[in-house]
């Protein structure tokens, strides 16, 4: 299990020295997140908390997440980078495609797509996407993006997507993991019959044994049953060295941490984030 950095709302600024810190550190990967923009009027839910509103402020720094990982990457050598998860109905697949091959090649293939359908509706309208077809769009959009970054010439005619024959270059040597992101019946049905893993929101531990169970099932009921699959989890219950390894026995691959909160605020400068992720690579993953 590969203890994993979220850098969602921290400064641009600051996202290589973490980067470079948490490689250094014993930290298997970073995550980052995706918005492409927060409305003026935001009415839609927020499906992950009580209350339905977001945990972030419309000023929040939401960096490109593929740009932001060729920045890392620039200055690392081994550490992964997860989107969890890239609103892929957002973007037409192609251009994604482009995108997200080009992020693999230049991070030398460390990168793993977590993608999504999307909540927020407000952000399609402003990009003239359809809301809610979203989940169909979805499905359609990782067959896309599996095919072009073969590098092979590719056709296809799917219900939403009619292009070709076109061909993608440059592609990874091998090919992008895709984690599927959500906890609804399609969402975690969608990760286990078409992905490569899943990624989480934020659960506690008896909610994701829950998950765990349903992606099991619809896993061994497909076409890619005995196949790996990666869970990349964010506990809220789970915060000393017992309960990491119950997570590892468990099967998750990669632990979503924010390690400089167990030391102090959210508000900490950059050297003071470094300094927690150093103290939990010595106190924590040092031990496991």
């Amino acid at each position: 299990m590969d203890f994993c950095i979220a850098v969602a709302y921290c400064e641009p600024d600051d996202l290589c020295e973490i980067a470079e810190t948490a490689e250094a550190a014993g930290f298997g990967g970073i995550v980052v997140s995706d918005h492409v923009i927060h409305p003026g009027k935001l009415e839609t839910p927020y499906p992950y908390t009580e209350d339905g509103r977001p945990r972030w402020e419309a000023n929040t720094p939401w960096p490109d997440p593929l740009i932001a990982v060729a920045a890392m990457a620039a200055v690392t050598r081994r550490i992964r980078f997860i989107t969890s998860v890239l609103v892929l109905t957002l973007r037409h697949p192609v251009l994604a495609a482009k995108s997200v091959a080009t992020a693999s090649v230049f991070s030398q293939g460390r990168l793993t797509l977590g993608v999504g359908a999307g909540w927020m509706r407000e952000e399609f309208e402003a990009l003239d996407q359809p809301f809610e077809t979203r989940g169909r769009r979805l499905a359609e959009a990782i067959e896309v993006l599996r095919a072009l970054m073969t590098g092979r010439m590719v056709e296809h005619r799917g219900e939403f997507y009619d292009f070709g024959p076109v061909q993608l270059n440059p592609v990874p040597k091998e090919p992008v993991p895709i984690y599927g992101g959500g906890v609804s019946e399609r969402a975690l049905r969608r990760a286990a019959t078409l992905c490569d893993g899943w990624a989480s929101e934020i659960q506690t531990r008896d909610e994701l044994d829950e998950i765990l169970d349903r992606l099991h099932a619809f896993r061994e009921t497909s076409s890619r049953a005995g196949e790996p699959f990666g869970i990349c989890a964010a506990l809220r219950d789970v915060y000393d060295l017992d309960g990491y390894r119950a997570m590892e026995e468990r099967g998750v691959t990669e632990l979503i941490t924010v390690p400089w909160l167990f030391y102090g605020d959210a508000s900490q400068s950059r050297q003071d984030k470094c300094d927690g992720i150093r103290r939990f690579g010595d106190e924590i993953i040092s031990r496991l």
